[in-house]
């Protein structure tokens, strides 16, 4: 609630100071006097646009003060407005935008009259008011709704970074199995490369040995360089003359058994030579194969085994993509399953908030009846949004029609200060226990009334501030003697200003000024009497 309120340099008013307290808090004064002025001053801290012209004739600023306290703590809202239109907003000393203020405000007081700082006049708390209203029976449901809801939005958004990445994966998945197929098409095997190399040369070598054994077989064999016929020719040649000199017989025996030695080794080599097979088919397929392995270490790693590492990553790879798609399966299941039971709990929501706005329609349209608007007529209007939020599918805004026949429109559409001031007063009656807000201000309330419906405003302002405190303006003596506690504005002039003062009014001073409202300027016994009386009838 507004426990203190200071003003200064703000229109007609040089510097005031006043404290409200718990209860009924009435404000009275002549016309003129600057009563309005307080709650335009008492907007402005609450956040609302203001004019330079607020600014007090030849001063350079504007200051509203005021101290509120809320849940248990009690904060400074400081606004400031330059004669430049400069305008500075703080809580508790700090710097705040007017945005920040406003909402910050909104939890604190509801100023009802021509100005637009009014919880009712914003259709996006009245979803909130009915499912105050009946709390108990709406308020589990909207919870799980809500609960639903954040796990349906969560699901979704899960889904789509899933879906976006699988896109951005798609050609590098694809670009992954041609590479995981090309090398596991190869067959590779550990040391693979460095076996083939080996393999290689031996091949290579073959072919030299190959050749060059035919060329010694063949030498063998040449007509023309014959070993074994020389042999032969020695022999015989040795052998015609070994009668006769022994020493050519020992040689021939020598050379007959370098023959066969010699023929024994021709075999050997034929054998060795037959033994050596080359195959230039098993070279180009060696070679073939030690070239496809290098282009594999060109792209894939520097070794068999490397390459073979990195195929099992792109498997590893692979699978977690394999393992997305799958997700993006059970989650779409999931969201389905969610969706279906989000649906369910919002049309329960829905026709719980449907019978809570029947059951408001009733008792508001009742309080209006009360306060002889007999011919107004509230109605609650729930539409379904196509889509879900944390609050369901509905969108609800009260409407109201002044005169029967006419169209319902929006709260904020009646034109009449006075008007809009008793029909949230009719509204406050009704709800004013369920929209938490501690502070409401009523401006211009008493406008176009009098007589009995003037008594039966005052005694609901009365039983408002049972629960909230209540700020009000009034011109009614009916209004004024249900006050808990009265406040007189007041003007002065001097020779070159106009000031306006405002004071917390006694008990007898409360009588004298009831009085006053009364009979007029010429207060009477009688008009103090009868203030007494208005007085007694309203406790």
């Amino acid at each position: 609630m507004i426990t203190h309120l200071s003003i200064k340099d703000f229109a007609i008013i040089n510097n005031i100071e006043v404290d409200f307290y718990k209860g009924l808090n009435i404000i009275t004064g002549e016309t003129g006097a600057g009563k309005s002025i307080i709650i335009e001053a008492m907007n402005m801290a609450l956040g609302s646009r203001a004019d330079r012209t607020y600014v007090r004739t030849g001063c350079d600023k504007a200051v509203v003060q005021m101290v509120a306290s809320h849940i248990n703590e009690e904060t400074v809202i400081t606004r400031e407005l330059t004669a430049e239109g400069k305008s500075l907003c703080r809580i508790d000393g700090e710097i705040v935008s007017l945005a920040q203020l406003n909402e910050y405000c909104q939890k604190i007081t509801d100023v009802h009259g021509q100005y637009a700082h009014q919880s009712l006049l914003d259709p996006s708390s009245h979803i909130k008011l009915i499912d105050s209203y009946e709390k108990e029976s709406i308020l589990t449901t909207k919870k799980r709704v809500s609960e639903l809801f954040d796990s349906y939005v969560s699901i979704s958004k899960r889904l789509d970074e899933i879906k976006n990445s699988n896109r951005d994966n798609a050609r590098r998945k694809e670009y992954m199995e041609y590479e995981l197929k090309e090398i596991r098409d190869a067959n590779l095997v550990s040391g693979e490369d460095v076996a083939i190399q080996e393999q290689l040369e031996s091949l290579r070598n073959k072919e030299k040995i190959s050749r060059n054994m035919e060329m010694a077989y063949n030498m063998t064999k040449s007509e023309d360089n014959s070993t074994m016929e020389s042999l032969i020719r020695i022999q015989k040649v040795l052998k015609e003359i070994a009668p006769y000199y022994k020493e050519a017989s020992d040689l021939e025996n020598e050379f007959y058994d370098i023959y066969y030695r010699i023929e024994d080794i021709c075999t050997r080599l034929r054998n060795a030579k037959d033994r050596v097979v080359f195959s230039a088919g098993d070279l180009d397929e060696l070679t073939s194969r030690a070239d496809f392995i290098d282009s594999l270490k060109r792209k894939y790693g520097n070794t068999p085994d490397e390459i073979l590492d990195h195929a099992s990553r792109l498997e590893h790879d692979l699978a977690k993509l394999e393992d997305a798609d799958m997700s993006v399966e059970s989650l779409e299941i999931e969201k389905i399953r969610i969706e279906e039971m989000l649906k369910e709990e919002s049309a329960r929501l829905t026709g719980l908030r449907k019978a809570a706005s029947s059951t408001l329609e009733e008792k508001i349209n009742k309080e209006l009846n009360d306060l002889n608007f007999n011919d107004a007529e509230i109605r609650v209007s729930l539409r379904d949004l196509q889509r879900y939020t944390h609050n369901g599918k509905d969108s609800i805004e009260f409407l109201i029609r002044t005169n029967k026949g006419s169209e319902f429109k929006p709260l904020s559409k009646i034109a009449s200060g006075g008007e809009m001031s008793r029909i949230m007063l009719a509204f406050k009656t009704v709800i004013g226990d369920y929209d938490d807000i501690p502070t409401m201000v009523f401006d211009e309330i008493d406008s176009g009334i009098s007589g009995l419906t003037a008594s039966i405003v005052g005694k609901k302002l009365i039983e408002i501030s049972e629960k909230h405190q209540v700020i009000s303006i009034t011109h009614l003596p009916q209004i004024a003697a249900c006050g808990n506690h009265n406040f007189r504005i007041e003007k002065t002039n001097d020779a070159s200003h106009t000031y306006t003062t405002i004071r917390h009014l006694s008990e007898k001073e409360k009588i004298e000024e009831i009085a006053r409202l009364i009979s007029g300027t010429n207060v009477s016994d009688i008009s103090i009497e009868s203030a007494r009386e208005l007085i007694r009838l309203s406790q």
